[in-house]
């Protein structure tokens, strides 16, 4: 049954691994039902109702794998209904996997035709991509980019299957060049990639099918789509007879001359999520009062870093002086949860002393590396960064021992032991300065009133986005 992204709470994320372990599990165990005709039922229904009324046929491009034998049922099912279709494909059908050499006989029963290439000057009501699904091992090349690249340019909808061809499923990079979809069907569960990096820009509206699978018979995997706030993300609600002290004294430490606005923006950002208090240690000495938010309070940064306090973030516009780097040593030994933001990040990447501290932390670490953060601290590009973002979040939360939000286009969270969740708010509003800070002083402020570190961590990733959109 399709259902839309926003119906479901966490669903769980499948790497290309992932869904091979389903289809041997349900070939071994289901071989009189086929997935394939599933997976092409749910795509003759989307299709029926994103295909315009303008009478002009279906283009169907179908590859050489089991993506190609999904849209082939998709095909017949289609024509059964009324609809013009032309189906164009290259794939040699003694080479096509079982069910797709299956789906590819069937079509041609039904006296469909296949087609060499694409139609010259020809309209169509809708464009459904079954070239390239999960199982995509290289760039895309020759006839097969100039077959997208002419989809891309045709005017009507667009509509991938399981991802769109080029990108891949794991890591949302474009692997040679990809299929700009309007609508990505997806099934038995969400895709990574297409939620992440390029993934998003590539993907279109989500719409997911199960095809009726079992729910026991998944595997279990250690990442989740965050779709929703879960219970867990969300505070209790407060009693009337409250007072500041119940929801916590946080501290954020940063503002050099020249950068202050970052560590305000933060500070309003904490009292805005419902800290009971946040006080600034700001590193320009002219700066005692923020005249727009005069609920903040200030500190002597090095008094602050000391302070007894329900959480600490250092980093917005701290900069990389002597002063910085001692601030964040005393930081380090502070005995509350810690958020490592900008400029504290940049130091870490370079004093592998400070780095080693911080794994020997005690209490919860937040790091929250944009990717040129996070390519500095582990050594790499930005470029290496962007083209596995889970496994570089991972080897973050690993090699700090610290709960890791890496920015960007699809936020990956990733959690010591291995759990991770994609963001799915946001979006490119959020690419301006002051962004980051403004997470920074909500996950403090999250932080202050006793909610988890990864909880926190997650929730105030999806209510920044969220709250951008609006």
């Amino acid at each position: 049954m399709l259902t839309a992204l926003c119906s479901f709470v966490s669903p769980p994320l499948f790497t290309a691994a992932d869904i091979r372990i389903i289809d041997r599990h349900w070939a071994g165990t289901r071989p009189e039902t086929s997935l394939m005709e599933r997976a092409g039922a749910a795509t003759a229904e989307l299709a029926g109702t994103l295909a315009s009324e303008s009478g002009a046929p279906v283009l169907i491009l179908a590859g050489p794998g089991n993506n190609g034998g999904d849209a082939l049922v998709a095909a017949r099912l289609l024509a059964l209904q009324g609809f013009r279709v032309l189906v164009v494909s290259r794939a040699d059908p003694a080479h096509l996997p079982a069910d797709a050499a299956r789906a590819w006989a069937a079509w041609r029963e039904s006296g469909g035709a296949i087609l060499a290439d694409i139609p010259p000057a020809q309209r169509y009501s809708l464009v459904i991509d079954g070239l390239f699904g999960v199982g995509l091992q290289r760039d895309i090349s020759g006839e097969d980019a100039r077959w997208i690249a002419q989809a891309n340019g045709l005017d009507c909808p667009k509509l991938a299957l399981d991802v769109p061809s080029g990108l891949d499923s794991d890591s949302g990079r474009i692997r040679g060049c990809a299929l700009r979809a309007d609508h990505t069907l997806t099934f038995l569960g969400l895709k990574p990639g297409l939620l992440t990096a390029d993934g998003p820009d590539h993907a279109g509206e989500l719409h997911l099918d199960t095809l009726g699978v079992d729910p026991a018979i998944l595997p279990t995997t250690p990442g989740v789509a965050l779709t929703q706030l879960e219970t867990r993300h969300r505070l209790p609600a407060r009693a009337r007879n409250s007072h500041k002290g119940l929801f916590g004294h946080v501290g954020i430490i940063g503002g050099a001359p020249g950068m202050v606005g970052a560590c305000l923006i933060a500070g309003r950002a904490a009292l805005r999520q419902g800290a009971g208090m946040a006080t600034l240690g700001i590193l320009d000495e002219r700066i005692a009062v923020d005249y727009g938010e005069p609920r903040l309070m200030f500190a002597v940064p090095e008094k602050l870093a000391d302070t007894q306090l329900n959480g600490l973030a250092v980093g917005p516009g701290l900069g990389q002086s002597p002063r910085a780097h001692a601030l964040l040593e005393t930081a380090l030994a502070a005995p509350c949860p810690l958020l490592l933001d900008a400029d504290a990040l940049n130091l870490l990447a370079g004093d592998s002393a400070l780095a080693r501290q911080v794994g020997r932390r005690t209490h919860p670490t937040l790091l929250t590396p944009h990717p040129g953060e996070a390519a500095r601290l582990l050594g790499v590009s930005s470029g290496d960064i962007q083209a596995d973002r889970v496994g570089a979040a991972q080897r973050l939360c690993a090699q700090f021992h610290a709960h890791v939000v890496l920015k960007g286009a699809g936020s990956v969270i990733a959690h010591p032991g291995g759990r991770y969740a994609i963001n799915t708010t946001g979006g490119p509003w959020l690419a301006q300065a002051g962004s980051g800070d403004r997470l920074t002083g909500m996950v403090a402020a999250l932080l202050g009133q006793g909610m988890e570190a990864g909880d926190a961590l997650e929730a105030a990733a999806w209510l920044h986005g969220g709250a951008a959109a609006g």
